[in-house]
């Protein structure tokens, strides 16, 4: 395996650098705090779990009407995307608990919910959180040919009607995710910046078993046990995909393909301008930092730029490290890219997939 090789200075945003770790650091010292979870995270496991599988017991009763089940179908879609952010995300970034199994385990639900937890580490802990919004190496703006996310993505014809069509595609994301995804990145020769990267063979047996799992739970037992018939069933598994995989979509979308965030190239010789922290400041971007509701159903996800700097951290701090974050990135003359709502944060993402889809020899990005 050979990985293209792309390097940040190790020089530069100094004083920013050594400010924003020294002064979260002393917050959890100050605080007497865990980085890890507290009680209020694991509470909040178990409602979205609950969700989930309080829905699904309530479905496979079969004392409900149609119409309800289908609501219940809703609510596991709903469950599904806020146990993805809220559980999964955390213990697959190792920032949960302490204790690796803890996080091993927990990271198994996103195994469950039948995407598979080794290659989202891959994509998405390593590749994503390395070279963000570097096209060509950064796998989450690569979304799908009919869509371009980066001004230095190819463009097609169908691009220019991609803010038409774009949040309707997010829909797709769960469904492309447990039919498709992975099997296609575990049998892609080149990934991200990986050439020729080869699977161990414990990973992709777990794949088959996570997916066999997914499967059976979701699709085999309910055509077996509900008294419904295929396409009412059809009808209520498309409604909890669609459900979740739209509030994924656009909820990652929000974090680094909105106005304010940039799209660095490296030089020839494979060498970025910015230091890799300084890097996540300029590509990422936080959105509706008051909104609590929101902050906690999303795993703290709207606090992106925290994230990227301490991914390490559990999200449930998020909204406090924030303000720190932030003035230390003013002190220092760095950006500090936010969207004030989520409302502000979805009709900037659609102005960007708006200005992606303009041809850009007709348009300066």
């Amino acid at each position: 395996m050979t990985a293209v090789s792309i390097t940040f200075p190790r020089h530069g945003a100094e004083a920013f650098i050594r400010d924003v770790k020294a002064r979260v650091a002393g917050h959890f010292e100050a605080t007497g705090k865990s980085m890890k979870a507290d009680w209020t995270m694991w509470l909040k496991t178990v409602i979205l779990l609950t969700l989930v599988f309080g829905s699904y017991a309530a479905i496979l009763s079969n004392h409900f009407s149609p119409l309800a089940m289908l609501g219940f179908a809703f609510i596991m879609g709903v469950g599904f995307a806020g146990s993805g952010f809220g559980i999964s995300h955390d213990a697959l970034h190792g920032a949960y608990s302490s204790n690796p199994t803890v996080n091993r385990l927990l990271g198994f639900s996103f195994d469950i919910f039948g995407a598979n937890s080794y290659m989202w580490k891959l994509t998405h802990n390593v590749i994503h959180h390395t070279y963000t919004n570097i096209e060509g190496v950064d796998e989450d703006i690569d979304y799908a040919p009919f869509l371009r996310l980066s001004p230095h993505g190819k463009y097609g014809p169908q691009h220019r009607f991609q803010h038409l069509y774009g949040f309707a595609t997010y829909s797709i994301a769960t469904l492309f995710w447990v039919f498709i995804k992975d099997y296609k990145y575990f049998l892609k020769r080149d990934l991200g910046p990986y050439r020729n990267k080869k699977h161990p063979k414990s990973e992709v047996a777990i794949l088959f078993i996570g997916k066999a799992i997914h499967y059976s739970w979701l699709i085999v037992i309910p055509l077996l046990v509900l008294h419904v018939t295929w396409w009412q069933f059809l009808i209520g598994f498309l409604t909890m995909h669609l459900t979740a995989g739209i509030i994924l979509g656009v909820i990652f979308q929000l974090a680094h393909v909105v106005e304010g965030t940039e799209y660095p190239l490296p030089d020839p010789q494979g060498s970025m301008e910015s230091t890799w922290l300084l890097h996540e400041m300029l590509t990422t971007a936080n959105f509706a930092p008051h909104n609590r509701v929101l902050n906690w159903y999303v795993g703290g996800l709207n606090f992106q730029i925290e994230h990227h700097l301490f991914p390490k951290i559990c999200s449930i701090h998020y909204p406090e490290i924030s303000k720190i974050v932030q003035r230390t990135a003013e002190e220092n003359g760095i950006p500090y890219n936010v969207q004030p709502t989520l409302l502000h944060a979805i009709r900037s993402h659609y102005r960007m997939l708006k200005r992606m889809g303009r041809d850009p020899r007709m348009a300066v990005i």
